[in-house]
């Protein structure tokens, strides 16, 4: 009979055990992920929610840990977790395309039609006259939300393939200008028209 009860608890502890404290952890780490976005982009209150569970569900995974101390498998699962609730934390935040981007384009070739362009995609532009160390340069700054990223660059190497370009996060946009995206499947016949 005890030999019946050993063999029933191994599995639950070898292969139970370890396969929560990983969903667990990818639980947790993804959370954090998004709760350190959260944070950098200004959002307390969702932050301090996703606080809440992160640390509900660390501790959660923690404890398994601490009471499989014998059991080596339990270890790497929490540290396989980790590595995988980071992947997955960013994979959901890129879904979630949320945010504001601001994209600075610096050109040498004449960038009037790409300016203009824009504009009639519903970007707001601004755009100035700069001096590289190669001469004379135009300078164009956009405001974006994150998911009209891809459309903003396939635009610009539309216009200018060798156009250098950056792009950082916006934590506040003052939303004075409204812009009006076209829908995405009008977005291809739009360029093909401009040309």
């Amino acid at each position: 009979m005890g030999a019946g009860l050993v063999s029933e608890g191994w599995p639950l502890s070898l292969v139970v055990f370890p396969v929560l404290v990983f969903l667990a952890r990818i639980l947790d780490v993804s959370v954090a992920t998004m709760r350190i976005i959260m944070v950098a982009r200004g959002r307390k209150y969702l932050a301090a929610a996703l606080g809440f569970i992160e640390s509900l569900v660390w501790i959660l995974a923690v404890t398994q840990v601490m009471q499989n101390l014998s059991n080596w498998v339990t270890y790497v699962a929490f540290a396989m977790g980790f590595g995988a609730g980071n992947y997955i934390g960013l994979m959901i935040e890129e879904k979630l395309a949320m945010g504001n981007l601001i994209i600075r384009v610096i050109t040498r070739q004449d960038a009037e039609e790409m300016i203009h362009f824009l504009w009639k995609s519903g970007y707001g532009v601004t755009s100035i006259d700069g001096w590289g160390e190669t001469g004379p340069v135009k300078l164009i700054f956009t405001v974006c939300r994150r998911r009209h990223l891809e459309q903003i660059i396939a635009i610009i190497k539309e216009f200018n393939p060798k156009a250098f370009y950056t792009i950082e996060d916006v934590r506040f946009v003052n939303e004075t200008y409204v812009s009006q995206i076209p829908p995405r499947r009008l977005f291809s016949r739009r360029l093909r028209s401009w040309k």
